[in-house]
């Protein structure tokens, strides 16, 4: 119960006072340009900050085969989720009503989870400071290959379904993606040695910005007024939160018994929310943005309740 009542004070209230401020800044300041400041925002995080957080951890980083459990057993999770969204919303009547593209959208959102904005703030605080590199190696080797190649597909194949369209090739795609060419450098000094400690630091210092800024707009994207508690919402909601941390759980102990700080931090990476992203893909592939924002919204919420209650089911620690 301790250990609960500081992981609320330290990290959720925190994470919850950064969303606030998202929420209520427009209502404040109601001359602000809501779109305009959430797309600056997010780029500014794209292009400066979380490069050099990713830049700081890595270049400081040694792989082990521990670490790469991580990226391992949250991938696991995540096409086991996708698998049975899949089946849930295209091979049963339950998802029969809806159109193709509310079905991708959320299997989008209840595959991939906000694992570095939530999940980094919470693996540091049962590891420390230094856990932040399961967060980080997750997001490269796992999330964001998979979304922008996976997620790609499930966009365009079981979404949207624009004829013709000309999509960009994923290899341009991933080209375009600061965070992967600050990873891909970074990976090269560290293995050459050649890492340099005044640099790591003040790539750190920009780099900290990253959590509170995207927490921020994500406040500013949630729709407060239109949550409405539809069954689909909930559904996906549930897959992402409670059913991807037990399949991790389960494939962590058949795969890596005893179990190890590593394979704890997979788990509790699997049990954020749905990542922002899962917007931007519904923006960029004209599936249903306002179930996005939802699942987004409701999961950000309902994982205030969940991480505690895999906790207190033994499911992590």
């Amino acid at each position: 119960m301790t250990q609960l009542f500081n992981l609320m004070i330290e990290v959720m209230l925190p994470l919850a006072l950064l969303v606030a401020a998202g929420a209520v800044w427009p209502l404040i300041f109601r001359d602000t340009p809501v779109e305009a400041m959430r797309t600056q925002l997010n780029r500014l995080v794209l292009y400066v900050f979380y490069p050099c957080i990713l830049f700081a951890v890595v270049a400081n980083t040694p792989i082990t085969g521990n670490l790469l459990s991580v990226p391992l057993l949250v991938g696991i999770g995540t096409l086991t989720s996708g698998a049975l969204l899949y089946g849930l919303l295209y091979r049963t009547p339950f998802g029969r009503r809806l159109n193709d593209p509310t079905r991708a959208v959320l299997m989008l959102g209840g595959m991939f989870g906000n694992t570095f904005n939530i999940g980094a703030p919470v693996v540091m605080f049962f590891f420390g400071r230094d856990a932040v590199r399961y967060a980080v190696f997750n997001d490269m080797l796992m999330t964001m290959p998979f979304i922008w190649s996976l997620g790609v597909w499930i966009a365009t194949r079981l979404g949207s379904h624009e004829k013709p369209v000309s999509y960009p090739s994923l290899g341009r795609i991933l080209a375009s993606l600061p965070p992967l060419w600050a990873f891909a450098l970074s990976l090269i000094l560290q293995a050459l040695d050649l890492a340099y400690k005044p640099l790591i630091a003040a790539a750190h210092m920009i780099g900290q910005a990253t959590i509170p800024v995207t927490l921020f707009v994500l406040g500013m994207t949630i729709p407060w007024r239109n949550l409405t508690p539809r069954p689909e919402i909930l559904a996906a909601a549930g897959v992402k939160l409670l059913f991807a941390p037990l399949v991790v759980a389960g494939v962590a102990r058949l795969l890596f018994p005893p179990l190890g700080e590593a394979q704890y931090a997979a788990m509790l990476e699997a049990t954020t929310p749905a990542m922002m992203t899962t917007l931007i893909m519904a923006d960029r592939f004209k599936l249903d943005g306002a179930s996005a924002a939802l699942l987004i919204g409701w999961t950000t919420i309902l994982f205030w309740f969940s991480l505690p209650l895999t906790l207190a089911l033994g499911l992590i620690r």
